[in-house]
């Protein structure tokens, strides 16, 4: 594309305009790398309402798709128009950066990283929160030995569930939702980043007959049909060995559990939530055994959703690969598949896809720096 040429911003457009839009549309102004052109949705109006709003055109998906003023497009669609959107963006000849998870299943997703390896161009997916000083403190630390050879991680994320707080969560409790597809991926991502690919995956999971109901907006005391299991509990062997344990869950209440934790031979990392970017790291070494917190030492500061889009333009322009890639979000993809299967056959799943771990963030980089 041109800014690979002229070293311009990447002109982004983005396609659904939902509740998730404007965390990106917060960061933009921040991102000198990227560009703002056009935002589209299935509801013209309301793009048009939003592009107003963000002093850009709105317009249908069709016409975003075709215009020449969009170099990768923002796909911030629900789950089940994910790939359907992405195969779309490449066919136009853009690039594509899309929201978790990649598809709704590895058999949708695979075409469109071949359709991208074909075109030359890239596929880009969230989570980007992994690029921020939390998680990224957290692995540099690891790969520091600061707790010794890494044994064992545990992560238990719950709530009660996204109906709380969300006007529109049905697609929540849809096959594309539940716990497993909409949070698992910021878990899976950053044990990833800590770990290497998952190799063999073993898991069990649950739903409970309790009524659902919308508790904000203007849909509030709607019912809601669940055809998704709520609660999820996975078994993940690394190709280094170490095993990690996941839980997530729309089914808790209250919680005294360990959000993320990594036990090594010499101490134990306290891991923030990958959910959010900047977080302190905490550690108990073997020594004092008492909790004490590690000074930032790597990740993208201050930064928020479109980072990881910001360093997918980077790489562009640099002829690197970008971190937050659509071959990690396959992964994760497959592993979670596999949590499924296994769950429903009672058995244990070979995963077969073994990305790299994507490249440390240093802690003074900026994703945008041309």
């Amino acid at each position: 594309m041109g800014s690979t040429v002229n070293g311009r911003p990447l002109r982004v457009g983005v396609v659904g305009v939902g509740v998730i839009s404007q965390q990106y549309f917060e960061h933009f102004p921040a991102l000198d790398g990227l560009d703002l052109t056009a935002v589209a949705d299935i509801d013209v109006a309301r793009a048009q309402s939003v592009g107003e709003a963000q002093g850009v055109r709105g317009s249908s998906v069709d016409d975003l798709l075709a215009a020449d003023d969009v170099d990768v497009v923002l796909n911030l669609t629900i789950p089940a128009a994910h790939a359907d959107i992405a195969t779309r963006a490449l066919e136009a000849g853009k690039h594509v950066y899309g929201e978790k998870p990649l598809a709704m299943s590895t058999a949708e997703a695979q075409p469109v990283l071949d359709l991208a390896r074909r075109s030359g161009l890239r596929v880009g997916s969230a989570p980007d929160t992994v690029l921020g000083t939390g998680v990224q403190t957290a692995r540099a630390a690891l790969d520091d030995g600061l707790v010794g050879t890494p044994v064992g991680a545990a992560v238990s994320w719950s709530a009660p569930g996204h109906e709380l707080w969300h006007p529109a969560p049905a697609f929540y409790y849809q096959p594309g939702g539940g716990p497993l597809l909409d949070m698992g991926p910021y878990y899976l991502t950053s044990l990833v980043q800590f770990f290497g690919p998952v190799v063999r995956v073993s898991g069990a999971s649950t739903r409970s007959d309790r009524e659902r109901s919308i508790a904000t907006g203007p849909a509030a005391g709607t019912s809601l049909r669940v055809d998704v299991d709520t609660h999820v509990v996975a078994v993940l062997e690394h190709a280094d060995g170490v095993v990690s344990t996941v839980t997530v869950s729309f089914e808790v209440w209250a919680t005294r559990a360990p959000l993320f934790e990594v036990y090594g031979t010499a101490g134990t990392l306290g891991v923030p939530d990958p959910n959010r970017f900047s977080d302190t790291v905490s550690i108990a070494d073997a020594a004092t055994r008492e909790w004490r917190e590690l000074p930032t030492s790597a990740g993208y500061a201050d930064a928020g959703r479109g980072y990881g889009l910001a360093d997918m333009a980077h790489a562009i322009a640099t002829d690197r690969s970008h971190r937050a890639s659509g071959e990690l979000a396959y992964h994760v993809l497959e592993v979670m598949e596999a949590v499924a299967t296994a769950s429903r056959e009672h058995v244990v799943v070979d995963v077969r896809s073994r990305p790299g771990r994507p490249a440390t963030v240093p802690l003074d980089a900026r994703p945008d720096t041309w």
